[in-house]
């Protein structure tokens, strides 16, 4: 994995994003432990290494069997029931299940709080330096799936309307009138089918989750403020037992010793626990920041 820049300070990190990453749309993770420390970049349920003991088919059918559980107590829980499996997923990503999501953010002040928000330490009780990691690789989006299955509808004449014709006045305006071929043609409307409508939509369903055949970007339902605070985005991971391709990242190494000041910062320019957890828990998080880990003032 590329690792070409270190962060000494909260500056140096906002011109880093700024000006030294790759053109192109970017997405951000902050972890308190790097990869090289152990931490690979892998969904939540890769981490439990027994289920490699099972074969493909195995986790395949464990991981819908463990979804279907979850959705069937979803009815007594939310206002609206999830429509497909990737809303299914997202929430149960959301509270805290094992799935073949990754949590990511298009914002990458959100990442750089997660990376800093608690120093880990190492063996010897030191602190460790923690690190946002960039996807640079631009994967599928799920919006993608959604777009080739949109209605191609044809256009229908209107006959209520005169056709425009050359000279119609709009020449002053550099507004040509139409193509000679096109005016008055005598050919009437003829009837539009929904089959003629929908072109393909019906051949080209939307993948499942568990059927995906490349990780793909999925901006989920806003089904709770946290999500729509952390400007939430979940990576979709074909293989989910696999740690990232050291291609598909960068990593901006965020030094221990400046976790302290960036967090000051942060907490300044509004991006921390009560913001990002916008309920009683991240209250009770910023209070405990502010008097008992800082020994700041309210």
């Amino acid at each position: 994995m590329s690792t070409p820049f270190e962060i000494e300070s909260f500056e140096e990190y906002l011109q880093t994003v700024r000006n030294e990453l790759p053109e192109g749309r970017k997405y951000f993770r902050g972890q308190t432990k790097l990869v090289s420390a152990g931490y690979e970049l892998k969904p939540s349920i890769g981490r439990y290494g027994h289920l490699l003991e099972k074969s493909f088919r195995e986790r395949d059918e464990l991981e819908r069997e463990v979804l279907d559980v979850f959705s069937n107590h979803l009815v007594t829980h939310v206002q609206h029931l999830p429509r497909t499996d990737w809303e299914a997923l997202a929430i149960a990503q959301h509270h805290g299940l094992p799935t073949r999501f990754m949590d990511w953010t298009t914002n990458p002040l959100v990442a750089l709080y997660f990376a800093v928000r608690e120093t880990k330490t190492d063996d010897d009780g030191g602190p460790i330096s923690s690190a946002v990691y960039v996807l640079i690789s631009d994967p599928q989006r799920y919006t993608n799936f959604n777009r080739k299955q949109q209605p191609a509808v044809k256009p229908v004449k209107d006959l209520a309307t005169t056709p425009a014709t050359r000279g119609s006045g709009y020449e002053e305006f550099g507004v040509e009138g139409l193509d000679p071929s096109e005016e008055d043609d005598p050919t009437p409307p003829t009837a539009t089918t929904t089959d003629e409508m929908v072109e393909g939509s019906m051949h080209s369903p939307t993948p499942s989750p568990f059927e995906i055949t490349e990780n793909v970007i999925y901006h989920p339902p806003h089904v709770s403020p946290r999500m729509r605070a952390q400007d939430s985005v979940l990576l979709a991971c074909q293989k989910p037992f696999e740690a990232l391709e050291e291609r598909d990242c960068l990593e901006i190494i965020i030094r221990h010793d400046a976790h302290d000041d960036i967090r000051r910062r942060l907490d300044q320019y509004g991006v921390f626990d009560r913001q990002l957890f916008p309920d009683l828990d991240g209250i009770a998080k910023w209070l405990r920041y502010r008097v008992f880990e800082s020994k700041g003032e309210l």
